[in-house]
């Protein structure tokens, strides 16, 4: 069994962070999904800018749809994406199909320039559900606050989403509950909840590059004894506020009607810092009901090195500890989420416009 296979037996899926039409016909996903039981895969602006920008696949495709002036700029990155998208759901589809739908999802992300516009966010995801027409599709949409209401209002359409770019507790927390609201509504309604999937994308790698930082500017022992911990302390509370809200009382009632919590998803999860294992954000955060997507580089370091054991609910109470220690040096986990929602929201809406303008 390869290392990343392992990690499955703990839980776990693994995501892979990627996707172009190279990846997809030369046979190579197929092989990760064989091989390593990769369990779905991600994708971004930024990922799709790389992709159309250096994979030769797209040229004439390119080519043809720029001959049709009524097309716009999106319009055509649209064209060349969805079958990729599709395809991608295809070869997932036996592995959704085989695990009752845990398994086997895609992401494709509305237009980063609607990340504060709940009813534009609620429009474009339901024409992107509509044109991919996989029920292994996850619309993937901001967690703003506009994207947060439009999350719910899509939970409830029965829409499968992938709501992205969490640094905070309080941000996930408010995601988490909406979906909960959002099946709760369903329900109201009389619709199954049974088919709704969802995940919360978690960033880990660009909390502990912000707070490392303000940790050295503070130079003290105990503020430079916490560099590398903050990200890992921040998602490991997260897990147990997860595991209080999914197994409690409040999602009882859904649970019994066949809803499936909203699993928590770790994203950014190469590191950063070369001074830290490249690995870390992985074998650090190894536990059941989650998801880990994860881009080539790391994948590829764990699969030479990696280490697969039930690490996520190790060192709780450290991790408690930790968030408390880095608030009495003055460090507002919701404004550190905050200032890096926006520095993400700003990196993606860089990347949409430069597709952009290769589609122009």
């Amino acid at each position: 069994m390869s290392r990343i296979a392992a990690i499955k037996p703990f839980g776990q899926r693994i995501w892979l962070d990627n996707l172009s039409r190279g990846l997809l016909q030369s046979g190579g996903l197929k092989k990760l999904l064989d091989d390593d039981a990769i369990a779905g895969v991600t994708s971004n602006p930024a990922i799709f800018y790389k992709a159309i920008s250096s994979d030769p696949l797209y040229a004439d495709d390119l080519a043809k749809l720029k001959t049709n002036a009524a097309l716009s700029a999106e319009q055509r990155y649209e064209a060349l994406v969805v079958p990729d998208v599709q395809a991608a759901c295809d070869l997932n589809h036996a592995q959704y199909k085989s695990s009752e739908g845990l398994d086997g999802y895609v992401s494709l992300e509305v237009s980063p320039f609607l990340a504060n516009d709940e009813e534009g966010t609620v429009a474009a995801a339901k024409r992107l559900w509509a044109e991919v027409s996989r029920p292994n599709l996850m619309v993937k949409v901001p967690a703003t606050q506009a994207g947060i209401r439009a999350f719910e209002r899509l939970i409830t359409a029965g829409i499968n989403v992938n709501i992205t770019l969490m640094f905070s507790l309080k941000q996930t927390d408010d995601v988490l509950t909406a979906y909960i609201r959002g099946l709760e509504a369903r329900l109201a309604d009389g619709n199954p909840v049974d088919h709704v999937r969802a995940v919360a994308s978690v960033f880990l790698s660009r909390v502990d590059v912000l707070l490392d930082k303000r940790l050295e500017a503070i130079g003290t022992p105990e503020a430079l004894a916490l560099r590398g911990k903050s990200a890992i302390a921040f998602v490991k509370v997260a897990y147990q506020h997860y595991k209080q809200l999914f197994h409690g009382t409040r999602f009882a009632q859904l649970n019994n009607a066949g809803a499936h919590p909203q699993r928590l998803l770790w994203a950014s999860t190469g590191t950063k810092n070369p001074a830290y294992r490249d690995t870390l954000y992985v074998e650090e955060l190894i536990g059941p009901e989650t998801v880990n997507t994860v881009p080539d580089a790391t994948l590829d370091a764990f699969r030479d090195h990696g280490v697969a054991a039930a690490e996520l609910e190790t060192g709780t109470a450290d991790a408690i500890k930790t968030m408390a220690e880095l608030r009495k040096l003055g460090i507002d986990f919701n404004a550190v989420g905050e200032q890096l929602q926006t520095e993400g929201l700003k990196l993606f809406d860089e990347a949409f416009e430069k597709l952009l303008q290769l589609t122009a």
